[in-house]
């Protein structure tokens, strides 16, 4: 390592451990010289954006010289209609992804401890790990969150608690009265981050979302994205919903004009794109049961998922058959990323696109046996 590198860096930024992206198409073409590839690696919305929200996105591109509203006014005012939260509690972020940084950075000092379910979003290590805190990781528990567990890793040093729901990349949902008890007994001295990126996908009627504890009297923030189900994931824009005080105090650290005009316009047409919305929803549940369908026929078995991905066993080295999928052209997740050696995490898609990745992966698999 060069000496004024390590000499001058902050110590804490030697712990990082580098976020792992989906493969990216273009890389798969260049590496393997294929031109027909689907991509099942990063929960993106096999529809696309909103036919609103290209419209709106396109009508903004002349204005590109003018720097964007710094306060996100309009499409906070909307947010706020949507689900009765005043202005003054939302943040928009670019992605959820900064706002988990600037959470972290708020909030943290050297020493903090955060408790967190592993496996689980890595944003909430990494974040933690930049401003020097401590990350108490807690196994799930039959692939859910285990909210008894992490009720117990609390303790003075604990200033934030993680709950991704439905939780990536198992796809499970802790219930409301689970979420009940843990809310009961969480102390006062914790802020709570609900990480909802993909609570439009759910449709078990026991999930219960953060914003029902807003009104407690707990620290609570709610972070959500428009890069899911809304399709907006390379604008990034990401929002998330507090009480006044704390947005007050995330406001402080945030830099001006992080979020763009294109990506506020965008997402404010794509709120009030239902069409678009319940047709990815349904694409998404019929993908999901076809995918069981096949799956159970070949043996295989999965996590049952609240999510637009499925958390499944391949029963092999995960890294043999990702490599082997993608001969094929079809680009998956791997789950050892995620202490699972021989899962894959793969992407709901469009009916064409699923019935691709069972095909091929009944080829590799049948091929490894």
């Amino acid at each position: 390592m060069n000496r004024f590198v390590e000499s001058r860096a902050r110590s804490a930024i030697f712990n990082l451990k580098p976020y792992v992206p989906g493969k990216p198409i273009e890389e798969v073409k260049r590496e393997l010289g294929l031109e027909d590839i689907i991509k099942l690696a990063s929960n993106e919305n096999p529809l696309g954006p909103s036919p609103l929200a290209q419209k709106a996105a396109s009508s903004v591109i002349s204005q590109m010289h003018i720097y964007p509203d710094s306060n996100c006014f309009e499409l906070k005012r909307r947010l706020s209609e949507l689900f009765d939260q005043p202005t003054d509690t939302i943040l928009v972020g670019n992605g959820s992804d900064e706002l988990l940084k600037l959470i972290a950075e708020t909030f943290l000092n050297p020493g903090d401890e955060v408790v967190m379910p592993q496996p689980s979003f890595s944003e909430y290590q990494f974040t933690a790990t930049v401003m020097d805190g401590v990350c108490v990781q807690v196994p799930l528990h039959g692939f859910a969150l285990d909210l008894s567990a992490m009720l117990k890793a609390i303790n003075q040093r604990t200033k934030v608690v993680y709950l991704c729901n439905p939780n990536n990349p198992t796809g499970t949902i802790v219930t409301k009265e689970q979420v009940d008890r843990f809310m009961e007994e969480v102390p006062d001295h914790v802020l709570v981050v609900f990480d909802e990126a993909y609570q439009e996908y759910v449709d078990n009627a026991d999930f219960v979302s953060g914003l029902d504890y807003l009104t407690t009297g707990k620290n609570v923030i709610v972070c959500r994205t428009f890069s899911k189900i809304y399709g907006l994931a390379a604008l990034r824009i990401g929002y998330a919903f507090t009480t006044q005080a704390i947005a007050g105090a995330i406001e402080r650290v945030t830099e001006p004009f992080n979020v763009n005009s294109v990506a506020q316009v965008a997402a404010l047409a794509a709120l009030d794109d239902l069409e678009h919305l319940q047709a990815s929803q349904f694409l998404n549940r019929q993908g999901k049961q076809y995918l069981y369908e096949q799956l159970e026929t070949m043996g295989l078995s999965y996590v049952p998922t609240q999510a637009n991905f499925i958390f499944l066993d391949t029963g092999k080295d995960c890294r043999l058959v990702f490599d082997k999928l993608l001969q094929k052209g079809v680009i998956v997740r791997t789950g050892d990323i995620f202490g699972y050696p021989n899962h894959l995490r793969v992407t709901i898609g469009t009916a064409e696109e699923n019935n691709r990745f069972i095909e091929a992966l009944q080829t590799v698999l049948g091929n490894l046996s």
